[in-house]
């Protein structure tokens, strides 16, 4: 999938004129790439929609029209861009009590370390892989960037609508799974064929 440039974006005044119409378009596309596994516990992919959005929006919020502050936000952006046979997602654990952040984030110590979370293709797991630096011992943020790496072997079963796929999740107490929608298959099958 190609990466962000300068280009794909339009200047802040530009972007309030069509932001409503492309706000509307982007929150229909991240409908098909949005999983709610558990109640708190949510997964949306990200491609480049989904990013050029969150960049405008930064843009937008932040009142940034410096090219060189730009170019930083679209780097960092960039990072999440998934690479050949990937997915790439922004996992978000939810909390809407305030008082209730810290417990709720400490029974989730630890997934980040091993197979806690995982895609499954038919008889095949693939398991996300987490961005480092996002968890200690003792802390845990509520926002990790994660990639499945779809072996080529078995990319072409992601494609194929007799396959069974679902996202899963055992964490302590904490497990589900949930089958991949036939909109959510079509939409991720088209980030496979980009790559």
């Amino acid at each position: 999938m190609d990466k962000i440039t300068q280009s794909n974006l339009v200047d802040i005044a530009q972007y309030e004129r069509t932001r409503e119409d492309f706000r509307r378009e982007v929150m229909e596309h991240k409908a098909h790439r949005r999983v709610q596994l558990g109640p708190e516990i949510s997964i949306t992919f990200e491609d480049r929609k989904t990013l050029i959005f969150q960049i405008q929006e930064m843009m937008r919020t932040e009142r940034m029209v410096r090219e060189e502050v730009i170019q930083e936000e679209i780097d960092i952006y960039n990072t999440l861009i998934p690479e050949p046979s990937e997915l790439s997602a922004t996992l978000f654990i939810e909390i809407t009590e305030s008082d209730q952040i810290r417990e709720k984030l400490h029974k989730f110590l630890g997934l980040t370390d091993g197979n806690s979370l995982w895609l499954q293709l038919d008889d095949h797991t693939v398991y996300a892989q987490f961005e480092e630096g996002r968890s200690q011992e003792d802390r845990i943020s509520s926002v990790h960037y994660i990639r499945f790496q779809i072996p080529l072997d078995i990319r072409e079963r992601f494609h194929d609508p007799s396959s069974d796929i679902k996202f899963c999740i055992a964490h302590g107490d904490y497990q589900y799974e949930v089958p991949v929608s036939e909109d959510m298959r079509e939409s991720l099958s088209a980030d496979l064929v980009l790559n």
